[in-house]
């Protein structure tokens, strides 16, 4: 049935009643002129609003109907004014729960809807320029019904089918428990309505009838009147009606701006600025015309993309649009064009794709394994002060020709996977290690060679059936900046004092930290960092002008001579501007760390864009995996919108959804402390960063930052979410949820700060799990680069029989085991990690390995040497190697050791647990009963054969009850069950060895 049409003008007065008479004999055929209002019943009532902002009519009737019954006689019921904007009319619908109205006021001036009327339910009901949705627009407002209030309780997380409401008004009395039953609302809330009487105020708990309550962790719920929402412990005051309906997005969103497109070789690198809309931009469409293959349309969701495998030597033109949830597509931007140069010499790798838990990681610093090429050697402009210089031991001495050449001697000790420090241009004043990132769009060509590219070490590393996991680094450039984002002049007089450090410019010149400029003679040149002139758009404060201090050699020092957050030198819309005070407060997440650490402000859609593109060049090369430096100073909700989903989006994109899910990602989450959470902070703590978001954030990422932080805090540690994901379901393996996982996971730290003894790091580990989204991901190790356990400054000096018994742990435990280079012969135990330029490195524990590798080698398989010859060969024959090789080649057969979940129910034992993988789609059931050291009972089990993968003993199993005697320090036991078929038992696995006998 329909109505007249809604008009903006009124009908002379003789005219209403013949025309609404005539109109309603015409369109509503069989129902009486006159019939009287819709019957009254004791089923549900409906409230309408209806909005007078767009009419100004001096009078408001609502003319409506039950589904299936009559209509009130023309114009209908007088409507009431409820506030400001809006009048209003209570109806009963009898046994209906849905009806159509209309409105009018009284002289032939109609709103019907464009003909269709208003389709509406039960409830509070709003209409406002022809759209519907579900609030009480008065709410809080309205002078007669001010003491009233509505609250919302989301029902997603407690899973309740009963919610009661009990609660009191301020200053009043409680109702009676358990309350009074709250109303479905929509899906995942109940809602109720209450009569404040004069108070303003009110407090509330919530109960499913059977005793389990929700009382804000006895505090109850401090609300206030007019429409509240409750959802994770959160309030939210005079909120929005969750369950109104939406109202239609027909707003485009701004055309991008600044569109750039750059080529390389048959790369095209496209950039332009965010566009703008609404409700937020969701993602871009690239429309790309030229070559033999004509128009494409390619989608984005950051403002960086590169168009790889392109025609060389083609034109190709561009136009982006943005696009919003809706689907509304902004109109296309200004064209960009480039032309593509030479094919190159190398085309992009593939991942290997595969599950990473069954990839052991060796841990290399590029620039101290293995030096296969001396010309692209550089000591810097620390070589002498360092000491390095006497010893001939360039900082930069190790490149990827040499890791090539040394894979097998890495591979014959059972690796798989080879994580390397970053590869990016660096820029310091000791920078061989790689986190000081200067160009991220460049490789560093100090670990390069002819026939040895970064694209060669991942080709040579897939054809050897090995990954490679790219250090990278998010949070911070070099203290001279990002090339390409933002470089900093500082000022540096050239006289007598500075000549020595700041280099004559030579405008032709650009730094590559490999190529020796003319002038100065020096690879680590910075004549084009420094600037005797106030550079234009300088922000440095007091910029050049003397600061009073002299430099420990007498020389007198100059404002904004050295970079600062503090100066101004660097523009806070990319930069952060403090120093770091409290690591773990909000403070570490944006402050500098270090003054060779310029703190990036990865809020800033630029800096992310910046990051995300740098980032995809390394993917399209075929890396296999991320471990990312220092997370913990980036808030995890950037991650998870941001950088999470770039890459997951690259990956899909270049190489398909499988490889994809297998593209691992692993941060460092620097929490150097023994407890389960740090200091009690969850944002700083390891497993905090496996999670997806559960808040809602605004849509500015750096205030989303803040209330993640505060949302976070508050909710404390008692309040995060747990999984079951690493543990058996007694002796069964269950399908593991994901559903909420980050897309990041973790190295333990909780383990590493505790590996001074393999027992304490078991049990501090394991203690963790059950807040870690999936432990069987983390990546577990003794001692790294930067710490030893406890956070010693040296590396691990145990003992051979305790990193005997480290080893014997990590491969059998939960998590994927990862070794340092040379921890296999207790490579510089004992020794000073890092002292900086103030000591040389072969004192330390970064020392050049590569003496302990001249010769040849060459692996047949993980774990088996078949030839090796000179020091190499003796470097294998340490007793670590013999174990490691060993326990590389049980954990490959055995895929529980792998990928298994764990128990430790009804054992008894220091280190023993039992694991188990299950995948229904290849067939595979691995189980094993592990004890580590000590002798062990395990009780409750599958009867059925059992064959130790150390000795080959075999015990039968016919009471649920199998011991296992101690084997000894560093020694361990895995007795795998016999399932018969593809899951055999395999029995003793290698030689008997030093440790595993």
């Amino acid at each position: 049935m329909s109505h007249p049409s809604r008009r903006r003008r009124r009908r002379p007065a003789g005219t209403v009643l013949a025309l609404v008479a005539a109109l309603l004999v015409t369109l509503l055929p069989g129902l009486p002129f006159g019939a009287g209002t819709a019957r009254a019943a004791d089923a549900g009532t409906a409230t309408v609003y209806y909005s007078t902002t767009a009419t100004n009519w001096s009078a408001y009737n609502l003319h409506w109907a039950p589904s299936g019954g009559s209509w009130t006689t023309v114009p209908g019921v007088a409507m009431e004014a409820a506030c400001t904007g809006w009048v209003k009319k209570t109806v009963d619908l009898g046994t209906a729960t849905t009806w159509q109205a209309t409105f009018n006021n009284g002289n032939g001036v109609w709103d019907n809807n464009g003909g269709n009327n208003y389709q509406l339910g039960t409830g509070l009901i709003t209409v406002k320029d022809g759209t519907v949705a579900h609030s009480d627009p008065c709410a809080g407002t309205d002078p007669v019904e001010g003491t009233g209030a509505t609250v919302y309780y989301s029902t997603a997380s407690v899973g309740w089918t009963t919610v009661n409401l009990h609660w009191a008004p301020t200053g009043g009395s409680w109702t009676t428990v358990p309350g009074t039953g709250m109303e479905a609302a929509c899906t995942g809330w109940v809602k109720k309505t209450v009569d404040l009487g004069t108070a303003t105020t009110w407090q509330a708990t919530f109960n499913n009838g059977n005793g389990t309550w929700d009382n804000n962790n006895g505090a109850n719920y401090q609300l206030a009147s007019g429409v509240s929402t409750v959802k994770n412990t959160v309030v939210t005051k005079n909120a929005k009606d969750p369950c109104a309906a939406e109202e239609p997005d027909t707003t485009a969103p701004s055309a991008p701006a600044q569109l750039k497109a750059t080529a390389s070789n048959t790369s095209v690198v496209l950039t332009w600025s965010a566009a703008t809309d609404d409700t937020g931009v969701t993602g871009y469409q690239i429309t790309r015309s030229g070559g033999t293959k004509g128009t494409s349309v390619i989608s984005a969701t950051s403002t960086v993309y590169s168009d790889t495998g392109l025609e060389p030597k083609t034109t190709y033109t561009y136009t982006v649009k943005a696009l919003d949830a809706a689907g509304n597509l902004s109109p296309a931007s200004a064209e960009a064009a480039a032309t593509t140069g030479e094919q190159p010499a190398q085309t992009s790798g593939t991942p290997l794709g595969g599950d990473p838990r069954k990839d052991p990681i060796y841990f290399v610093l590029t620039a101290r394994f293995y030096d296969g090429d001396s010309s692209n050697n550089r000591g810097g402009s620390q070589h002498v002060k360092s000491g390095n210089a006497a010893n001939n031991d360039p900082m930069f001495r190790g490149d990827f020709k040499g890791l090539v050449n040394k894979l097998d001697y890495i591979k014959g000790l059972g690796f798989s996977a080879v994580w390397i420090t970053p590869v990016v241009l660096n820029r310091s004043d000791y920078d061989y290690h790689g986190y000081h990132g200067y160009d991220f769009y460049k490789v560093d060509p100090r670990l390069e060679s002819a026939g040895a590219s970064y694209q060669d070490l991942i080709d040579a590393a897939h054809a050897k059936g090995m990954k490679i996991y790219q250090d990278v680094v998010y949070n911070h450039s070099s203290r001279w900046g990002a090339k390409g984002l933002f470089t900093p002049t500082v000022y540096g007089v050239r006289d007598s004092e500075w000549s020595w450090y700041y280099d004559a410019k030579n405008e032709g010149f650009e730094y590559d930290g490999l190529t020796v400029e003319p002038v100065s003679g020096k690879s680590y040149y910075n004549g084009d960092l420094w600037s005797t002139a106030e550079p234009s758009g300088n922000t440095c404060v007091n910029w050049g002008k003397p600061t009073g201090g002299k430099s420990a050699e007498g020389y007198t020092l100059y404002n904004c001579q050295w970079p600062s957050p503090t100066s101004g030198m660097f523009p806070k819309v990319l930069y952060h501007q403090c120093w770091i005070g409290n690591w773990e407060g909000e403070d570490s997440r944006s402050c500098w760390l270090h003054e060779d650490l310029a703190d990036f402000n990865t809020e800033n859609t630029q800096v992310q864009n910046y990051l995300i593109g740098a980032y995809d060049k390394y993917i399209d090369m075929g890396v296999d995996g991320f471990r990312v430096d220092t997370a913990v100073h980036i808030p995890r909700v950037t991650w998870n919108r941001r950088f999470l989903p770039a890459i997951q989006e690259r990956v899909t994109q270049q190489f398909g959804a499988a490889k994809a899910q297998d593209f691992f990602v692993f941060a460092e989450v620097a929490a150097f402390v023994n407890d389960k959470w740090n200091r009690g902070s969850v944002n700083h703590s390891a497993q905090f960063y496996t999670w997806k978001e559960r808040g809602e954030y605004d849509a500015d990422d750096e205030k989303a930052a803040l209330e993640q932080y505060t949302y976070e805090e508050q909710l404390g540690t008692g309040s995060q979410p747990t999984s079951t994901n690493a543990f058996l379901d007694g002796n069964t393996y269950h399908t593991p949820d994901r559903s909420k996982f980050s897309g990041m996971n973790i190295i333990d730290m909780r383990m590493h700060m505790n590996f001074g003894d393999a027992s304490n790091a078991y049990n501090n580990g394991k203690d963790s799990d059950d807040s870690t989204n999936d432990a069987t991901y983390n990546v577990v190790y003794v001692d790294s680069h930067d710490y030893g356990p406890n956070k010693s400054s040296n590396r691990y000096a145990g003992g051979t029989d305790a990193w005997a018994e480290n080893m014997s742990l990590m491969w059998t435990f939960r998590g994927i085991p990862t070794l340092y280079y040379g921890s296999e012969t207790e490579f510089q135990a004992g020794k000073q990690i890092d002292c900086g330029p103030t000591c040389p490195l072969a004192s330390t524990g970064r020392a050049y390995y590569g003496d302990k590798l001249e010769g040849t080698v060459t692996a047949s398989d993980f774990g088996t040497v078949s030839g090796a010859s000179g020091a190499v060969a003796t470097t294998l024959d340490a007793p670590l190697v013999k174990h490691v090789q060993r326990l590389n080649q049980i954990r490959r057969a055995v895929p529980a050791l792998q990928m298994g979940q764990y128990s430790t129910a009804d054992i008894s034992g220091n280190m023993a647990y039992k694991r188990r993988y299950t995948d229904a789609a290849s067939g595979v059931d691995s189980f094993a009963l592990v004890t580590v050291t000590d002798g062990a009972t395990f009780r409750n089990i599958p009867n059925g054969t059992y064959k130790d993968a150390v000795t080959g003993d075999v015990k039968t199993v016919t009471d649920g009850t199998l011991t296992a005697a101690a084997p000894g320090k560093g020694n361990l036991r895995v007795y795998v069950l016999d399932l018969g078929g593809k899951n055999a038992a395999p029995g003793k696995i290698g030689t008997a060895g030093p440790y595993l006998k």
